[in-house]
C-alpha cells in the first residue's frame, strides 16, 4: 500500500471527526436525534478505518516498505481524529438518552449563529443534476454543502465542480433561514433559489 492511501484514510478520519463535532452539538441544540444517529455511524466507520490503518500500517513496516517514524506520525494523527469521534459521540449520547441539559450549557449553544442541517434531495428537486457551482447555494441562501453522501461514499468539503443527484444527503451550514429554504429546494417545494 503507498503511503498516499494512508495519508488519504488519516484525513478522512479528520473530516469525518469534525462534521461528527457539528453534527452531535448540533444534535443537542436542535433536539434531532437523526444527527445524533448519523454520529453514531460515523463513528464505527472510523473505528473500523483506525484499525484497517492500523493493521495495514505494521503489515508495511513489517514488509519494510515504510519506516517506523511515518508508521508512528500517521497513527498518532490517527489516534487524534479517532479520540476525536469518541468524544463527538458521547456528545451524541446525551441527546439520544435524553438527557436535560444544564440551562448555561443550552444558553451556550444557543448563541451560535450558525445552523447545521441534514437533507436528502428528493427527485423532482432543482438541485438534482446540477453542480453546486451553477447553483451557488451558498451565496443565494447563505447555507454552505460541507459535506455529502452519495449512497455509501463520503464527500468532504466538496467544490463548485461536485453534482448532486437524487438521494444524495447534503450536509450544510449557514443562518437559521437559509435552512427552511435549502430544505424546501431539497424537497422540491420551491424551484426558486
Amino acid at each position: 500500500m503507498k503511503q498516499e492511501t494512508f495519508e488519504s484514510m488519516v484525513l478522512t478520519i479528520k473530516e469525518q471527526s469534525e462534521l461528527m463535532v457539528d453534527l452531535s452539538y448540533s444534535s443537542l441544540l436542535y433536539d434531532n436525534t437523526t444527527l445524533a444517529k448519523e454520529v453514531y455511524e460515523l463513528e464505527e466507520h472510523i473505528d473500523h478505518l483506525f484499525e484497517r490503518l492500523h493493521h495495514d500500517l505494521f503489515q508495511e513496516v513489517k514488509e519494510g516498505n515504510i519506516t517506523v517514524k511515518t508508521a508512528q506520525i500517521l497513527l498518532k494523527l490517527a489516534r487524534a481524529g479517532e479520540e476525536i469521534a469518541d468524544a463527538a459521540r458521547e456528545i451524541a449520547d446525551v441527546q439520544l438518552r435524553d438527557v436535560e441539559l444544564h440551562p448555561i450549557l443550552k444558553m451556550s449553544i444557543q448563541e451560535s449563529d450558525e445552523v447545521l442541517t441534514k437533507v436528502q434531495v428528493k427527485e423532482p428537486s432543482i438541485l438534482c443534476k446540477k453542480t453546486l457551482g451553477q447553483l451557488k447555494l451558498g451565496s443565494e441562501t447563505g447555507m454552505t454543502i460541507i459535506a455529502m453522501r452519495h449512497n455509501n461514499k463520503w464527500l468532504y468539503g466538496p467544490n463548485k465542480n461536485t453534482r448532486i443527484d437524487a438521494f444524495d444527503i447534503l450536509f450544510a451550514k449557514g443562518p437559521e433561514d437559509g435552512e427552511a429554504h435549502l430544505i424546501e429546494l431539497a424537497d422540491g417545494i420551491t424551484d426558486e433559489i
